[in-house]
C-alpha cells in the first residue's frame, strides 16, 4: 500500500484521546485512523514517568507495526514525559498535543495570564510552562493538577450535581488568578468543558487543544506529501486494552452515530511486538 493511503494513529491512556480523533477526522474526512485506548491502565497522571513511556513506547511500536503513516500522541500526559522519545524511535512523524494547545493559548489571551489544567505528571512537568514561555515570556503561567477528573470521565460522569461539585472545588485554587485563558491540558477535559466553563465564568475562555492538534496534523501531512486523495470511504478502527463493550458505548454517544462492531477490538496489554518495518529515518 502506498504510505499516503496508510491510517493515521492515535492513542491516549483512555477515551479522552477520542476528543482528537474526532477533531482529526472532521478536518481530514479522506483519511483512516486508528485509535488505540490504554483503558486497563489508564489513568498515566498518577504514574510514574517511567511507566508512561514504557506504555507509550510499547502501543507506538505496536501501532507502527500494523503500518501507519503518522503517529498522535492523544494525552497530555504521554506528550510531556514520552514525546521527544517516541520522535527518536520511529521514523515517521510523531505529534503531540501540549505544543498546539500552548500556541492556541498565547493566541487567545489578552491580559498574558493563562491557566493550564492537567494530570499530576503533567502539571509537574511543566510542559506547558515552557511551551508557553518559549513563544511569549512575558505570559504569567498557573498551573493546576486535576486528579480526579479522569476518572469521572472514564465512567462516563459528565454532569450532574456531584460532578459539578467535584470541578468546582478542583478549580478553586484558581480562584483570584485573574487568567483569562484555560487550557484543558487532558484530553479528557474537554468532555467537562461544560461545567468548566460554567464553573469559570464567562470572562474566561476554554481552550482544547484538539483542534489546533488536528490542524497541525493538516499541515504536516499536506508539507510531507502524505495526504490521502483516495476517494474511498475512510476506515476507522478502535482498539482498546480495556472493555471494548464500555468503549463502544462510549462511541456511540459521543459520535451520535452507531459503530461497527468490527472495528472495536480488545487488545492485551503489555503490548509486545517485532518490528521488521522499522527503519532509520
Amino acid at each position: 500500500m502506498e504510505t499516503s493511503r496508510l491510517p493515521i494513529g492515535v492513542f491516549d491512556s483512555g477515551i479522552g484521546g477520542l476528543t482528537v480523533m474526532r477533531a482529526i477526522q472532521e478536518r481530514l474526512p479522506h483519511e483512516s485512523v486508528v485509535y488505540f485506548g490504554d483503558r486497563a491502565r489508564c489513568p498515566y497522571g498518577d504514574r510514574q514517568p517511567e511507566e508512561v513511556i514504557r506504555f507509550s513506547e510499547e502501543i507506538a511500536d505496536y501501532l507502527f507495526a500494523s503500518g501507519i503513516k503518522l503517529l498522535v500522541v492523544a494525552c497530555n500526559t504521554a506528550t510531556a514525559v514520552a514525546l521527544h522519545n517516541l520522535q527518536e524511535r520511529l521514523p515517521i512523524p510523531v505529534v503531540g498535543v501540549i505544543a498546539p494547545g500552548a500556541l492556541s493559548a498565547v493566541r487567545a489571551t489578552r491580559n498574558r495570564r493563562i491557566g493550564v489544567i492537567g494530570t499530576s505528571v503533567t502539571v509537574s512537568s511543566h510542559a506547558y510552562r515552557k511551551a508557553i514561555c518559549t513563544i511569549a515570556p512575558d505570559i504569567v503561567v498557573h498551573e493546576l493538577a486535576c486528579p480526579l477528573f479522569v476518572p469521572l470521565v472514564e465512567r462516563g460522569q459528565l454532569d450532574g450535581d456531584h460532578v459539578e461539585a467535584v470541578v468546582r472545588q478542583s478549580l478553586k485554587p484558581l480562584a483570584g488568578s485573574d487568567i483569562d485563558s484555560l487550557v484543558l491540558g487532558c484530553t479528557h477535559y474537554p468532555l467537562l468543558a461544560p461545567i468548566i466553563r460554567r464553573v469559570m465564568g464567562a470572562a474566561v475562555q476554554v481552550i482544547s487543544s484538539a483542534d489546533a492538534t488536528a490542524a497541525h496534523v493538516a499541515r504536516l501531512l499536506a508539507e510531507r506529501n502524505l495526504r490521502n486523495t483516495d476517494s474511498a470511504k475512510p476506515m476507522y478502527r478502535y482498539l482498546t486494552s480495556g472493555d471494548s463493550a464500555s468503549l463502544k458505548v462510549a462511541l456511540a454517544n459521543w459520535f451520535a452515530e452507531p459503530v461497527v462492531a468490527a472495528a472495536v477490538e480488545h487488545v492485551d496489554a503489555p503490548l509486545v511486538v517485532t518490528i521488521e518495518r522499522m527503519v532509520n529515518p
